[in-house]
């Protein structure tokens, strides 16, 4: 069976990949928890130690019983709903692998933490797995409507659903870009500091200071790019992009920026009220909040924009 085929049939085979995922990271878990080494184990790249590791195998290991329950009794609506509840679960675990990109930028810093493969290695698998149970919640909800498994037997969205989810991403990020572009330039909005904010010579290299020194924030370049794949997702002239690349950088980033996202927001929010003190002290509080927290925005509307994409140039499956 040739991969492209294997990948069409996902709906068959994505609930059992899901029961033996789940027992042989369960299965992992369990071993670093008994005999030390962490072996990539981790919340959010930072819960670690035998005791998260135990109730990792836990976690997972119930995970296992639940994948089980749902080839018993598939199309269940509370097995099902449990089942997205694993796929947070997942992403939890490997979260940070959905920001590793980042480390490809390393030409453009320096004092960076040297990488921990084996905890990399670790969130690959975790994303992974949240891959295989959203098949596998997906496939049992659509058994529960009587739709498709296959292709969900769905009309493509609207253009204008398209359309204004691209634009509103766009805007999410228009503050954050127009902000770190105007201090690159020399103007200081929002910041009463002495030097230059937006840039720390102590980790930015030599060649990001000299682009800097430019009026070119990579950053904002970056959020340049993260507006361009939220049009390339929602206009005609992404239709002749490949598809697979497009559904990958769209998923990716907004699994990634919509809860990191929401993190600043809510921190933004509470150094703003003077609740807490989040280091930033000649920083005006409206910067975390407008600025960082319009990625939580633009998390959700990139996620929008990529599902309609993927529904909209999903080819007829030929079995419904």
């Amino acid at each position: 069976m040739t991969t492209k085929r294997l990948l069409a049939t996902w709906p068959s085979w994505a609930g059992p990949a899901a029961l033996v995922w789940s027992l042989l990271y369960a299965a992992g878990a369990a071993l670093a928890a008994a005999t030390g080494p962490a072996l990539g184990y981790a919340l959010l790249g930072k819960g670690t130690g035998p005791g998260f590791e135990a109730a990792a195998a836990g976690l997972y290991g119930a995970a296992a019983l639940l994948a089980y329950a749902m080839l018993r009794r598939p199309g269940s609506r509370g097995l099902t709903t449990a089942a997205w509840a694993v796929v947070g679960l997942c992403v939890t675990s490997g979260f940070v692998f959905l920001l590793s990109p980042l480390h490809l930028l390393y030409f453009l810093s320096r004092g960076q933490e040297p990488m921990d493969w084996a905890a990399w290695s670790n969130q690959a698998l975790a994303i992974v797995g949240a891959a295989l149970w959203a098949g596998a919640a997906l496939a049992g909800r659509r058994a529960r409507l009587g739709l498709c498994a296959y292709c969900g037997g769905r009309a493509p969205a609207v253009a204008g659903d398209a359309s204004r989810a691209g634009l509103v991403a766009v805007a999410a990020l228009v503050p954050y870009t127009a902000l770190k572009t105007a201090w690159a330039l020399g103007l200081t909005p929002g910041y009463t500091g002495v030097g230059r904010p937006g840039v720390d010579p102590a980790y930015t290299s030599d060649l990001g200071l000299w682009l800097y020194d430019h009026g070119v924030d990579v950053t904002a370049v970056l959020a340049v790019l993260g507006m361009l794949l939220a049009l390339a997702l929602t206009r005609p002239w992404g239709r002749r992009l490949p598809r697979p690349a497009l559904l990958a950088l769209g998923w990716a980033g907004a699994g990634a920026l919509a809860p990191f996202g929401v993190l600043l927001a809510v921190l933004g929010g509470l150094a703003w009220t003077g609740v807490i003190e989040v280091g930033l002290a000649d920083h005006a509080p409206w910067i975390v909040v407008v600025a960082y927290g319009g990625f939580c925005l633009f998390g959700l509307a990139l996620g929008r924009a990529t599902l309609v994409h993927q529904r909209a140039t999903r080819r007829a499956c030929g079995r419904c």
